[in-house]
């Protein structure tokens, strides 16, 4: 998932600002990143800011939106592409995360990386992270045959799907994640 582009003069303020904070919170962690570099990288006033996003939990709630709805729009195109009419849909999906996993600007799930430095001291961040968690899973879902064991087959997976994610991060290997993802999932294709 490649990072958002800012074009100054083509984006509101909000967006600058958005887009510039998901890209700094992403790069550097959010409890790293003051709202002075925010404003500094985004090229707004300081007043400008506050007008858009009046501290900087708001501006993280804004950050977790837009990227569980960015991260969901590319993850469900991704299953797509690698989606294959002869082939288990679940083949699909490490082909999918190979993508983002070789992005040069991988740095993990934005999701498990807030939980684990802000944890339950900002409302509304784990709620953002269940939700994205479960969109996630009902995605992985859709891969899987009509059974009555489809939702707890793929909250197993997606769960192994976030254990690859750490894996590839804290090992700066992704073949490794890959593989060992394909590997689990070799007894669902059938």
């Amino acid at each position: 998932m490649k990072p958002a582009t800012l074009e100054p003069g083509r984006l509101s303020a909000h967006d600058r600002i958005l887009l510039t904070a998901h890209d700094l919170f992403y790069r550097h962690g959010v409890r790293a990143t003051g709202i002075d570099l925010v404003i500094a990288e985004s090229g707004v006033a300081k007043l400008t800011f506050y007008r858009h996003f009046p501290s900087k939990n708001a501006l993280v709630l804004a950050v977790l939106d837009h990227r569980h709805r960015r991260w969901m729009a590319w993850f469900t195109d991704a299953l797509a592409r690698h989606r294959s009419r002869n082939r288990p849909a679940l083949e699909a999906l490490v082909p999918a995360l190979a993508e983002w996993f070789h992005d040069k600007n991988f740095r993990g799930c934005a999701f498990l990386n807030t939980v684990i430095e802000l944890g339950g001291t900002l409302p509304g961040v784990m709620a953002a992270c269940r939700l994205h968690k479960q969109d996630m899973t009902a995605a992985i879902a859709e891969l899987l045959p009509a059974s009555r064991q489809r939702k707890r087959q793929a909250l197993a997976i997606a769960i192994a799907v976030d254990g690859a994610i750490v894996h590839a991060q804290f090992e700066r290997d992704a073949k490794a994640s890959l593989k060992a993802l394909d590997g689990l999932l070799h007894p669902y294709f059938g």
